[in-house]
């Protein structure tokens, strides 16, 4: 018979590296949260804590890191503004997410309520007066009263296990959509271009690629980094983002997850491997270059080569 002592004792130990892998399983739109301060000083920062609260009144609440400079400025606003991207405004998160002097500077903007910054071409937007804060352990949790919004439909930015996502209707969604689709028909001017036979084709590389490496615990952008880092000592997330050709906060969310489980360290910004992150990257090159192996079992190696020189070319 299971005691009360033992209920109150199972899972109380609670890892934060794995918490944090955890909760990235739950999918989130993406925000820009913006207030101007007393003193004039305008702030935003890029927010996937935005969620509905209430209806009647109208409010919504989002959470700031309590001991991030931007918190305090928020705290002496008397409104802010959330700005749910839209999903061509990626670069648009990464700007935002970044420290910089002057976020603002170059970025198109108009002063909405209490002067907070309100962006174009968003998938909508929400102007609030400061209504509470609550104490959300190492966050501040803001509430804010909706007092006017916009709504324009756009598809929006979305952001899942430290990738950037975008919605597509789920298929079963669709119950009267036939079976019985036609495929593009080969003479089809698209279905002959190079740039939809390239997109095609790195897809269902892509596709066949990740449930090898999800064996390995690992996304896609991770198994990147770790191959990257097998190859250049030490970079830090910039210029690993130069590389890896993926956004700033991917990046981030690669790095910060492979740190946590003992794959890379850091020092003064720079990572690196660990002997345990080298394993995993040599495990990664394994799987590569079997995946390889078996994509181009079909051609022999003159015309691998001959590929291997063309994408080297397009890539320069």
């Amino acid at each position: 018979m299971t005691t009360a002592t033992q209920l109150s004792t199972s899972h109380t130990e609670i890892d934060p590296k794995a918490f944090r892998r955890a909760l990235g399983n739950f999918a989130t739109g993406v925000t820009i949260i913006t207030a101007r301060a007393p003193d004039g000083t305008h702030v935003g920062v890029t927010a996937s804590s935005f969620n509905s609260l209430s209806m009647d009144p109208p409010l919504i609440l989002w959470s700031s890191m309590k001991d991030t400079p931007s918190c305090k400025l928020f705290e002496a606003s008397s409104h802010f503004a959330v700005n749910i991207l839209a999903s061509d405004q990626m670069e648009m998160s990464n700007h935002f997410a970044r420290q910089q002097k002057d976020k603002f500077d170059g970025i198109a903007w108009e002063p909405g309520l209490g002067g907070a910054p309100l962006f174009p071409n968003t998938a909508g937007r929400f102007q609030c007066e400061s209504y509470d804060k609550l104490d959300g352990g190492d966050h501040w949790i803001f509430v804010g009263k909706v007092v006017a919004f916009d709504d324009y439909g756009r598809p929006p930015l979305c952001f899942h296990q430290g990738s950037y996502s975008m919605v597509f209707s789920h298929p079963e969604s669709f119950a009267n959509t036939t079976q019985d689709s036609q495929p593009m028909p080969e003479d089809s001017r698209s279905g002959n271009h190079i740039f939809f036979q390239m997109l095609k084709a790195v897809r269902n590389y892509q596709d066949r690629y990740q449930p090898k490496l999800e064996g390995l615990g690992l996304s896609v952008i991770e198994a990147r980094t770790l191959l990257l880092l097998n190859d250049i000592a030490a970079l830090d997330a910039e210029a690993l983002v130069l590389e890896l050709h993926c956004p700033i906060i991917e990046a981030r969310a690669a790095l910060t997850n492979l740190k946590d489980r003992g794959l890379l360290s850091e020092n003064e910004g720079q990572f690196s491997l660990t002997e345990q992150g080298r394993n995993k990257a040599e495990q990664c090159w394994s799987l590569a270059d079997a995946h390889a192996k078996e994509t181009f079992k079909g051609f022999d190696d003159a015309e691998v080569k001959q590929f291997s020189a063309m994408l080297k070319a397009l890539s320069q």
